[in-house]
């Protein structure tokens, strides 16, 4: 939540058919701007267009849940942006995490499920929550204090990037060809040509970029480990999404008060953002990913990745009126497609037999 994959803020397929989710990738972060959930990568029994007619089909047809879900990634970045604007960083992801667990707490509930058991479980997801949540959604409001919603969103889109390199020291299934190689390549070039690297980077805050990217590599570090040590545990999706963010949630509870001073009042805007940051971005963003690639599976659902720094760049240009000059939107593009030919895989038969395999490019 298949593919052994590394995706942004979408998923990455587990060994056994799982996958690790975030939600922004930022969030990303995933990714992928980020919770992370887990959600069962079964290849789609059907598209919307062999489903039943009914009114209230086409009302929640995938394709309208794709376009929210993207959406919501993409305009978490302005709600990070906003949110830092009457909190301390810390606090905003505290906020976030309460609220997204809420969230999933209470679907738990409605569905009379646990949350999941075994010390060593909960020893794994202490882990996951920290790599997958607590860091990275920390550094990417940090990062905002000092650079745009619009460049993080592209720092977060380096995250298949990230995935891609480490897999294929960390992960033997993964295997490198020239076309991901290629892809890696491409993704440099990219951020550099964001960054402006030929005008000596002038423009951007070196840090908040740095933390913005280091953001992207604990998702991608995070994927990595919940593929080597969660994959076959027994419990729900719901469950074990639950049970990273309530964690995530104590680890910043635990951490924020002696880094960061209690807000002396509650600015309305400010707390609308965080509130949508944790509700919409962190809780409902898994249950609609969890949805899709149940319905459509994880190379199609994952696909949101890739409209996640577009909407990103133009909340932030469009309502926070941040400056966009050529190189962001055109370095974005080759980001985007450097990721997209890192994923490059061989494909499997829709009726479970091994695909022939493919020549090497």
């Amino acid at each position: 939540m298949g593919q052994a994959k590394t995706h942004g803020t979408g998923c990455a397929p587990l060994p056994d058919g799982r996958a690790a989710v975030t939600g922004e990738s930022p969030d990303a972060s995933a990714s992928t701007p980020a919770q992370t959930a887990y959600a069962t990568a079964t290849e789609p029994s059907g598209t919307a267009a062999s489903a039943p007619p009914g009114r209230h089909r086409r009302l929640f047809d995938w394709r309208i849940r794709f376009a929210v879900l993207s959406l919501i990634w993409g305009f978490s970045f302005l709600f990070i942006k906003v949110g830092t604007d009457g909190f301390a960083p810390l606090y905003v992801t505290l906020g976030r995490l309460l609220f997204g667990t809420l969230v999933l707490l209470v679907v738990l509930a409605i569905k009379r499920e646990r949350l999941p058991r075994g010390a060593r479980t909960w020893g794994h997801l202490t882990v996951a929550a920290f790599l997958l949540n607590a860091l990275p959604f920390s550094l990417f409001a940090y990062a905002e204090l000092h650079i745009s919603s619009t460049l993080a969103g592209i720092c977060n889109a380096t995250t298949p990037l990230w995935g891609m390199a480490l897999s294929l020291v960390a992960l033997s299934e993964d295997r490198p060809t020239r076309r991901r190689i290629a892809g890696l390549g491409l993704g440099f070039i990219g951020v550099l040509t964001v960054l402006g690297a030929w005008q000596g980077f002038s423009g951007q805050d070196p840090g908040g970029t740095v933390m913005a990217l280091i953001a992207s590599l604990s998702y991608a570090v995070g994927w990595i480990y919940v593929r080597r040590t969660l994959a076959k545990v027994p419990h729900s999706n719901v469950s074990m999404a639950g049970g990273q963010l309530l964690l995530g949630t104590a680890q910043l509870g635990l951490v924020t008060p002696f880094f960061a001073t209690f807000p002396d009042s509650l600015p309305m805007l400010p707390l609308l953002s965080v509130l949508a940051l944790g509700v919409l971005g962190t809780g409902l963003a898994f249950l609609l990913q969890y949805g899709m690639v149940a319905e459509v599976g994880p190379t199609t659902a994952t696909l949101v990745t890739y409209f996640i720094p577009v909407i990103a760049t133009a909340a932030g240009v469009l309502v926070l009126d941040e400056a966009l000059t050529w190189n962001t939107p055109v370095g974005a593009v080759i980001v985007l497609a450097g990721a997209a030919l890192t994923q490059r895989g061989p494909r499997r038969s829709t009726q479970g037999r091994p695909a022939k395999k493919p020549r090497q490019p």
